[in-house]
């Protein structure tokens, strides 16, 4: 496992250092620019979290399988990915239309690129589950690479416009998921024999992908409902300083995504007791990185914060720090999820957690967030992160007949 996530890790870095170029790039052109850009990829995350449940379907039924899957399967998966993408172009192109302020009334660019979107969280949870780490991380660096080469190359436009920009972020997320569909309808060999483990039937397939994508949403809007909330409240700008303080707490999240990606096949294994060490352990080793690592964090944010990014940044630095120990908690609900979804085959339980999370962020923001602006928001985040990380221990205790003592235990 420690292979698997040093690999990742060092993926998962370059992608993090690109993503920190675009954010210099970006947040240096003003806030509402830095707003306008955050409000955007987030509409876009939603989208590919809520199809995300194909990729993990893929990822379940190769993991389980030792990576065999027929051809007729992927590419049938491949093309629901495309078909849904269709809709969801037509549903933006409506949203841009109707839409007035920016980012909205700018949806029609990801509206051209939504077709291909879809083909990278499916393309990658095969990939995921069949362990060929080096396919699954390029999509991911592609991306922004591309993205960092063309704001580059287009210079400094002028900075209260943040067309130029969402433009370069829909076109290199289109290219790249035209690319990954392609490779991975042309990756899965022909004649591979029917497994011995039936395929998952349509119903339950339908229903697993549901609440998968149902989950992902819910835990996506766990940060960004309260992006949305703050922009409407108090602007566009201070939602673009706010962004940057989540951006940089979510770095967190490297070191436990990592862990989790590389151990993901090996918790759907057949045998619960086995998984559930090894759950154990990836939760423990999340938990311990990120709580390590955050207040390192928080330091090289105070120092690098207003000097890279501009004085106006400053304000982001209070959110941070709000927002930190509810992020280092939540690094575990990775772990957790793979163990609910991969090994037992319950994403409701998952989605329990994710609702109960994202229902107190909106019920605190509902309070702070008019009052206490961008902290307020961190504020919301972290206390209701921390709340359904115990919920998910405690679930995930009980489920594999743990006791409490089993988290700091020495292991066996």
């Amino acid at each position: 496992m420690l292979q698997g996530a040093a690999l990742n890790l060092a993926a998962r870095g370059l992608a993090v250092l690109l993503g920190l170029a675009i954010l210099v790039l970006v947040a240096r052109r003003g806030p509402a620019v830095q707003g306008a850009f955050a409000l955007f990829v987030a509409i876009e995350a939603a989208l590919l979290t809520l199809c995300s449940g194909l990729g993990l379907l893929l990822a379940r039924e190769a993991s389980q399988r030792h990576g065999a899957l027929p051809q007729a399967r992927v590419r049938r998966l491949l093309a629901i990915a495309l078909l849904l993408g269709l809709v969801a172009a037509l549903v933006l192109a409506g949203w841009a239309w109707l839409a007035q302020s920016e980012p909205y009334r700018h949806l029609w660019l990801l509206a051209l690129a939504a077709p291909a979107l879809l083909m990278v969280p499916t393309a990658t949870g095969l990939w995921m589950g069949q362990g060929r780490l080096l396919a699954l991380n390029l999509p991911q660096v592609a991306a922004p690479a591309i993205v960092v080469l063309i704001l580059l190359f287009a210079g400094r436009a002028d900075g209260t416009s943040a067309i130029a920009v969402l433009a370069a972020w829909a076109a290199a997320k289109g290219l790249v998921g035209l690319v990954t569909g392609w490779a991975a309808a042309r990756a899965v060999p022909a004649g591979v024999p029917a497994p011995e483990r039936p395929l998952t039937a349509p119903a339950p397939a339908l229903r697993f992908v549901l609440l998968i994508g149902l989950t992902n949403l819910v835990s996506l809007l766990n940060f960004r409902a309260t992006l949305f909330l703050l922009e409407r409240v108090h602007g566009l700008e201070p939602a673009g300083v706010y962004s940057v303080a989540v951006q940089v707490a979510e770095l967190l999240w490297l070191l436990s995504s990592a862990v989790t990606v590389s151990a993901y096949g090996r918790i759907g294994a057949p045998d619960p007791q086995q998984a559930a060490r090894l759950t154990l352990r990836a939760v423990r080793i999340n938990l311990l990185a990120t709580l390590a690592a955050a207040p390192l964090l928080a330091l090289a944010a105070w120092w690098l914060l207003p000097r890279v990014l501009g004085a106006a940044y400053a304000d982001a630095l209070l959110p941070l720090l709000l927002l930190l120990p509810g992020v280092a908690g939540y690094a575990a609900a990775s772990s957790l999820s793979a163990w609910f979804t991969n090994q037992r085959g319950r994403p409701q339980w998952s989605a329990a957690i994710a609702g109960l999370s994202l229902a107190l962020t909106l019920a605190i923001a509902a309070f702070t967030v008019p009052r206490y602006g961008a902290a307020g928001a961190a504020l919301a985040t972290s206390v209701a992160f921390l709340v359904a990380i115990a919920v998910a221990l405690r679930s995930f205790l009980a489920d594999a007949g743990l006791p409490w003592s089993a988290l700091w235990a020495r292991p066996q």
